[in-house]
């Protein structure tokens, strides 16, 4: 018997450049255990990947589906780009069916920042999700659905190559905290020219780390929030129906 959208439990997964973090959730996006964690393996194959999966998830509770965000551009749960993992590794990899064939769930896999989006937003007007870790993350959701993915950390900022190596862990530990922070604050200006957001959520592990106070429409989020993205993969959150005219 197939379960119903309220007794579904979904495995969430975030697969990061340093870690690979998860939890069962139930149908609202509420985790049924606590949120748990392993180092990804390098080389980060995607073999070496789905062993750690199955590593981390081995004491975890039943589940009926899997979400999984992947720090790279994916296409219908086929991945294209994995820059902080190695895109020669990945290319082409049609890692949802990899999963399926793992685990033994239908699988979704989205970008990570997407999934975290759909996790964080309030679901009104234009929302802007950036994640701050081994690389940058974005993703654009209009009154809570997602937008057309777009690698945007990839394109040039300034002199550099991308946003990537301008704002990423690697310049963070460069450059040190006063003038990442500088960094930051030049990387907002130029999201807010661009997207002309209503709200910003700023996620990943190095957001902590921002020193400058921040726009009222701006906030920070966990990656335990972000994680919940996860069910909203499987369950359309309900729209709420117009009361009724009363003549």
């Amino acid at each position: 018997m197939k379960p119903t959208n309220a007794e579904l439990k979904i495995l969430s997964i975030d697969i990061g450049g340093s870690n690979i973090k998860g939890s069962v959730l139930n149908e609202k996006g509420e985790l049924t255990m606590d949120y748990e964690k392993i180092p990804t393996p390098y080389p980060a194959s995607p073999e070496s990947v789905l062993n750690a999966i199955k590593t981390l998830v081995k004491a975890f509770p039943p589940h009926d589906r899997i979400s999984v965000g992947f720090p790279g551009y994916v296409k219908d749960g086929v991945v294209k780009t994995a820059p902080n993992l190695d895109t020669s590794l990945w290319k082409d990899v049609d890692f949802a069916k990899k999963l399926e064939e793992t685990l033994g769930k239908k699988a979704q896999v989205v970008n990570d920042a997407d999934m975290q989006g759909l996790g964080v937003v309030n679901g009104k007007g234009l929302e802007l999700v950036i994640t701050l870790g081994t690389g940058f993350g974005t993703a654009w959701l209009k009154n809570g659905d997602l937008m057309p993915h777009l690698e945007f950390s990839h394109q040039p900022f300034n002199k550099f190559k991308s946003y990537d190596k301008y704002i990423g862990e690697s310049a963070l530990a460069k450059e040190g905290l006063k003038k990442w922070n500088k960094r930051m604050e030049k990387v907002f200006e130029v999201l807010k020219t661009v997207f002309n957001y209503d709200y910003l959520y700023i996620g990943g592990g190095n957001s902590n780390k921002l020193t400058f106070k921040l726009d009222k429409n701006m906030k920070i989020v966990t990656n335990a929030d972000g994680i919940k993205g996860g069910a909203r993969l499987w369950v359309k959150p309900e729209t709420p129906q117009p009361a009724p005219v009363t003549v």
